[in-house]
């Protein structure tokens, strides 16, 4: 393993336990409640939810069959909580990479090294794709036997097919992090930028299904490409991943031109 590459992933040893931590307790404590919501319908069933404000509906995913195991993944833990707490472990780790050493003056020290510069953003970046995959990785385990534990009747491969989505969102905004740190080198813009981009872009989603105003505007939300798909219900969506991909991919290779071309005081 390169030695830049081991020694951030050294660094992020810390975060990533406690990011671990932090959303493994969200599963723990969401998916222990699921028997008492199956039980019961007359609280949590399709005539009582039908009570509640499209737009809190519409913000949740609809709430729907939300007394079933997938129906009660889809809505509480895939919709927004679970994804929301990736990225912000993803935007923590991508602001770690360029922006928080900059601003503490470590970075300076590092490029003064026999390091190419390209080759320094692509393995921070390597060392954020690992450590959010080290987390997805034990949170999937964690929410697989979880499920089964509460007879939740979820495939494997559904809720795989989900925590791979969480993934590949959270790495895009990880990404944007590390790309806007490598273009300012300000940890408070990476975050204002992410913030911004992922509440904005999950209201849009969500919200544009009925509202023709901004409905053109889907197609540009990340979370498009996460929710659209329905991976609880349909399996991997193949395309769209490959969407949130290359639309990660691209950010990585701005950050690389960014950070290549720019001054950090040295």
């Amino acid at each position: 393993m390169p030695a830049l590459l081991a020694k951030s992933l050294r660094d992020y040893r810390r975060s990533l336990i406690g990011w671990t931590v932090g959303i493994g307790a969200f599963f723990a404590l969401y998916l222990s409640i699921y028997p008492n919501i199956s039980e019961n319908q007359d609280i949590y069933g399709a005539q009582a939810l039908a009570k509640y404000p499209d737009v809190l509906r519409d913000l949740l995913g609809g709430l729907q069959d939300f007394t079933s195991g997938l129906g009660y993944l889809h809505s509480v833990v895939y919709q927004l909580f679970g994804p929301m707490l990736f990225i912000g472990c993803a935007a923590v780790l991508g602001n770690r990479a360029i922006a928080r050493p900059e601003e503490s003056g470590t970075l300076e020290l590092t490029v003064t090294l026999p390091v190419d510069r390209r080759r320094l953003v692509a393995e921070r970046f390597a060392a954020v794709a690992l450590g959010l995959l080290a987390v997805a990785a034990a949170t999937f385990l964690l929410a697989w036997g979880l499920a089964a534990a509460v007879d939740m009747d979820v495939p494997a491969g559904r809720i795989l097919a989900a925590h791979t989505g969480a993934f590949l969102l959270g790495l895009f905004f990880g990404t944007l992090a590390l790309a806007v740190g490598a273009a300012t080198g300000r940890r408070g813009a990476a975050t204002a930028v992410v913030g911004a981009l992922a509440v904005g872009g999950y209201v849009v989603e969500t919200m544009g299904r009925n509202v023709d105003a901004i409905s053109w505007l889907r197609w540009i939300s990340p979370f498009h490409y996460y929710l659209d798909g329905r991976p609880l219900y349909e399996g991997l969506p193949v395309g769209d991943y490959l969407v949130l991909a290359g639309a990660t991919a691209v950010l990585l290779a701005a950050a690389v031109l960014l950070f290549d071309r720019r001054d950090v005081g040295i």
